[in-house]
């Protein structure tokens, strides 16, 4: 990042080391999120988070799944089966 901001192009260190121009802008646009210098993107935390937080919805959603099923499968064995569950 420093290369960059001592100004050498993404381009030219392209051509020195092997990561894309691309991938060179995509680390100094996260590391400008990163410290606060651009609000248009997640910061690396934010992404973390969220990603944290899409694992464990996909998580309760199986064990509510699973709960559903049990619930079901121990109705019809009393004989009762359970209300359906509301979607609030």
């Amino acid at each position: 990042m420093e290369l960059v901001a001592n100004g050498r192009t993404p381009e030219s260190l392209e051509k020195e080391f092997e990561p894309t121009a691309q991938t060179i802008r995509n680390w100094m646009k996260q590391a400008q999120l990163d410290t606060g210098q651009r609000s248009d993107g997640l910061t690396t935390d934010e992404r973390a988070e969220f990603r944290r937080l899409r694992r464990e919805d996909r998580r309760l959603k199986e064990e509510r799944e699973i709960l559903e099923k049990a619930a079901i499968w121990f109705a019809s064995r009393s004989g009762k089966l359970p209300r359906k569950p509301s979607d609030s």
